[in-house]
């Protein structure tokens, strides 16, 4: 995406979260002081990318498709001893940053299990939803007991391998565990 193209999705999606209906081709245009072609090249070119949809020959008919700005976090996973999976509903704030055709989602971190990783406590681990990984990937493991652990993934003959990045905790074993994404980014808020 261009940086003009940024700015119009974040004006339309800002735009609707203040008045509750998106801004007509003309408002984006008057906004940006630009013509109101121009404005439509970049809309056209914004759904093009699957950032937005326009319901054509609607006034007011731009909805976007992919925040600029939000992402669900869905709850806490452990880094230490598997937790119970619960979803605690909030958003984080990360800009434009993953690619429109994937789906992402974050988990704040709970535990040390993963600090030789420099994955720490109360971080906020970006998972891009997969249910399948590549060994050596870092991912968040759904066990049969319906516990939810964060750990390296490795295939170990038969069995699965969860592997902390931490000297004094042991890995662990299963003969299954649902990946419910891999690890693509880290946030950490600064004390």
């Amino acid at each position: 995406m261009t940086p003009r193209q940024i700015e119009v999705l974040r004006f339309v999606e800002e735009y609707q979260s203040r008045r509750g209906y998106s801004p007509t081709l003309q408002e984006i245009a008057d906004h940006f002081r630009i013509h109101k072609v121009t404005a439509l090249g970049h809309l056209r070119r914004l759904e093009h990318q699957k950032r937005i949809r326009r319901a054509h020959y609607r006034r007011r008919g731009i909805e976007v498709t992919i925040p600029t700005r939000r992402l669900p976090v869905l709850g806490r996973v452990a880094a230490g001893r598997p937790i119970e999976a619960l979803e605690v509903p909030a958003d984080l704030d990360l800009g434009i940053l993953m690619r429109p055709e994937r789906e992402y989602f974050a988990l704040e971190v709970r535990g040390a299990s993963m600090i030789d990783e420099q994955i720490r406590e109360g971080d906020f681990v970006i998972l891009e939803k997969r249910s399948t990984a590549r060994d050596g990937e870092t991912v968040v493991a759904l066990l049969d007991n319906g516990e939810a652990t964060l750990k390296k993934f490795y295939r170990d003959g038969k069995r699965i391998r969860l592997q902390p990045a931490h000297p004094e905790m042991p890995p662990i074993y299963v003969d299954t565990a649902l990946i419910q994404g891999v690890v693509v980014g880290l946030y950490r808020r600064m004390k």
